[in-house]
């Protein structure tokens, strides 16, 4: 039995109050929780003793700890609580819950533990488990690293659970009954006898008895929601135009900004001339900060003219100002620096590869930008004893410190609010936005402010995907592949991250080397190195991180491997693959897209498999050549999340991680020129249109030992799979993106 399977066992309900018949069900998984957050801010008739399931007169609300950005999440974690607590997802209403340490993401640090997924050897699960301290004492709120659904899968059924007991044994002092002659059913308990009370009458009765110590959750063969498709609660709103997102934010007496930024990241600002902007009709103030400026007027589009006309003298950056200045940077670590880590060296690579013809390749891959569909914005209003922040964010905690820093408040005066946002992809992690906010609200204390990036701002000062770089060498030995050694070089996002929220990034980073050292082949010689580059622009979490480089780079090499060994790149993949899960998943693929079946002439297929985040993930990707170039004719990918709980949704993160890999794939690339950004809009940073891209056919398995999340995988295998299937059609091996910069696609 696992330690977290104790602690569940263990822990105690906290309990449930009424007042004027509004009542709160929480179940919390530590004997010391933090606070409910909820107590603080309680409105007349309402009432709350824990974080997340609020039965009142008006209905049932789930208090969402995870934010939705398109992913579904508030519609998966709904169904949790919903299932246990017997209604119909209907009649629960979603929420994002307050900036708070209760609902901190507790599985978030274990992608970092030095320990392959496909390994549950004692050690391993200790080390996972272990992770989850941490996290607790830094009680960070992350929406990231697909951890959603892992982290709230047992805390929102224990939650449903709860409330469902309570009402079970209110119900049975109310008539008079056994609890084992009750049911519960659509929001109601019946008797045997006909008699029938909701849970919004029993809510009072039910917060004064007395709780068992664990409630006891349904096993998967009663599920009635679980595993079906289910209809999205976001989606009525968002299809009518009721949804709102940080930028619809609107507050009595608002004013609107944009800003200006050093082109020239990390660099400061000399001075500045705003005579012109400041006449300008709307604008009502220029508020520098400290590398740029922000104009704040009547309406954006005002602010946005004004700031056009600003001048400048801007401070020049310290990082190579090419793009190919860069790059040498990142090759210069295989040279100057140590290992940064080396979490996988099997049998004796130099000694196998001493003793065979060697394949050698390098592979590399750009900058990239996040480019997500609503720029980035906030809103903050500034007050002497209360800052309240509006933002799309994926991590509300860091914005209560971070606000509270600026606006010298305490932590407990800094409301954060955190609507719908119109993409995150981990951008939205970071605080730069946030922070512009709320320095030009403090700036005009008082007055709403609603700050909005134009789209040129957003796509020159995001924090970026770095340029990475593979150097692999390999050999094959009576048709399989014999040895591999992988080493490869980029800045460290964990450092550039970490560094800009207070923490340390202590130890090796491993989004270097994510997704190679970890796949689940049993070469026999097989080792993975990474290298630390030196600093250079900022970075941060990209779709799918590291798996998302290194996927191209481990799945081109294996392919050339498979040429070298005058192999199938599918057998080959099922001669190696170790793991019975990830065997299931490459056979489901193949199946799914007809591998090894005859093609039309000037077709053709390619395959790569990746684990990421836990989940193994295989795609098939179909080519064909036209007279505009090649086109893309059919994508199929697997992947394994030991539990779909919701599969229409999870065929829907798979397709939009496949597109999303397929377009850094494709045309995704950031410069950098005289040291700043090149790519301003989606002119020159396009994506696929829908003309574009591939017809998509998906299959979900549960083959695997837990259950996993799904917003990271399916971006992985996308780059490499095409990669694979261009080679195959036209004989050439491209190693470096994005792919457009070598063939004219359709």
């Amino acid at each position: 039995m696992s330690r977290v399977k104790k602690y569940t066992r263990r822990t105690v309900l906290l309990g449930s109050a009424a007042i004027a018949g509004g009542v709160v069900f929480g179940y919390w998984q530590y004997k010391r929780p933090h606070a409910n957050p909820l107590l603080g801010d309680l409105k007349p008739g309402e009432a709350a003793l824990t974080p997340y399931v609020k039965l009142d007169a008006s209905g049932i609300t789930l208090i969402a700890p995870r934010a939705e950005m398109g992913q579904g999440v508030h519609t998966t974690l709904a169904t949790l609580v919903a299932e246990e607590l017997d209604v119909d997802l209907n009649q629960i209403s979603v929420t994002h819950g307050p900036a708070s340490k209760a609902y901190f993401n507790s599985v978030i640090l274990e992608e970092a533990v030095p320990y392959a997924p496909t390994d549950t050897s004692r050690a391993a699960e200790r080390a996972r488990h272990f992770t989850r301290i941490p996290a607790k004492f830094l009680s960070m709120q992350v929406t990231g690293g697909s951890t959603s659904v892992v982290d709230g899968f047992e805390k929102m059924r224990l939650a449903g659970a709860a409330a469902r007991e309570a009402l079970l044994l209110a119900a049975s002092e109310a008539l008079d009954v056994s609890v084992s002659s009750l049911a519960t059913g659509s929001g109601s308990i019946s008797a045997s006898d006909g008699r029938t009370l909701s849970y919004v009458q029993l809510a009072e009765r039910a917060s004064q008895v007395e709780l068992p110590v664990a409630p006891k959750l349904k096993p998967r063969s009663e599920w009635r929601l679980l595993g079906q498709s289910q209809a999205r609660v976001d989606i009525p709103a968002k299809s009518t135009g009721a949804a709102e997102f940080a930028i619809d934010t609107r507050l009595p007496g608002m004013l609107f900004a944009t800003l200006v930024r050093n082109p020239h990241l990390g660099a400061g600002m000399r001075s500045f001339n705003a005579d012109v902007a400041q006449s300008m009709r709307g604008v009502h103030a220029i508020v520098p900060l400290t590398d740029g400026v922000a104009v704040v007027a009547d309406n954006t589009w005002r602010a946005i003219k004004a700031a056009r006309t600003i001048e400048f003298d801007w401070a020049r950056a310290e990082y190579p100002l090419t793009t190919e200045g860069i790059v040498e940077q990142t090759l210069q670590a295989f040279t100057d620096a140590s290992p940064d880590s080396q979490f996988r060296d099997d049998g004796d690579v130099d000694a196998a590869l001493a003793e065979a013809d060697v394949i050698e390749s390098e592979y590399r891959v750009p900058l990239l930008a996040h480019a997500t569909m609503e720029p980035m914005n906030a809103t903050a209003w500034c007050r002497p004893d209360r800052l309240d922040i509006w933002a799309g964010n994926q991590n509300p905690t860091q914005a209560v410190k971070e606000g509270a820093e600026i606006a010298d408040l305490d932590a407990n005066q800094v409301h954060v609010h955190t609507p719908y946002m119109g993409g995150g992809f981990g951008r939205r992690n970071e605080m730069d936005f946030i922070r512009c906010a709320v320095e030009v609200a403090c700036a005009l204390p008082g007055t709403p402010i609603n700050l909005t990036w134009s789209r040129e701002e957003d796509m020159t000062h995001d924090q970026y995907r770095p340029v990475a770089i593979a150097r692999l060498r390999g050999s094959v030995s009576d048709n399989s592949v014999e040895a591999m050694d992988l080493k490869l070089a980029a800045d460290s996002v964990m450092a550039s991250q970490l560094g800009r929220i207070g923490f340390p990034a202590l130890g090796p980073d491993s989004t270097i080397v994510q997704a190679a050292w970890d796949q689940p082949y049993a070469i026999p010689n097989y080792r993975v190195t990474g290298y630390r580059a030196q600093p250079m622009l900022p970075l941060t979490y990209w779709r799918s991180v590291g798996a998302s480089q290194n996927g191209f780079f481990h799945e081109s090499m294996l392919d050339e491997l498979a040429v070298a060994a005058d192999r199938d790149p599918l057998d080959l993949r099922l001669d190696l693959v170790s793991d019975s899960a990830s065997r299931k998943v490459l056979e489901a693929v193949a199946d799914l897209a007809a591998w090894g079946t005859d093609l039309p002439e000037g077709h053709a297929r390619g395959i790569a498999f990746v684990m990421s985040f836990g989940v193994p993930v295989a795609a098939v990707i179909e080519v064909a050549e036209s007279q505009r170039g090649i086109r893309l004719v059919k994508a199929s990918i697997v992947a394994d999340v030991g539990m779909a709980l919701d599969p229409r949704n999870l065929e829907a993160q798979l397709t939009g991680g496949l597109l999303f890999g397929l377009t850094a794939a494709i045309m995704g690339e950031i410069n950098v020129a005289d040291g700043k950004i090149v790519q301003s809009n989606f002119h020159d940073y396009p994506s696929l249109r829908i003309h574009e891209a591939p017809s998509v056919d998906v299959r979900i398995l549960e083959n695997g030992e837990r259950i996993r999340g799904i917003g990271e995988p399916g971006v992985p295998p996308a780059a490499p799979a095409l990669a694979n299937a261009l080679f195959s059609l036209t004989g050439k091996r491209i190693r470096e993106l994005p792919l457009n910069k070598h063939l004219r696609f359709a």
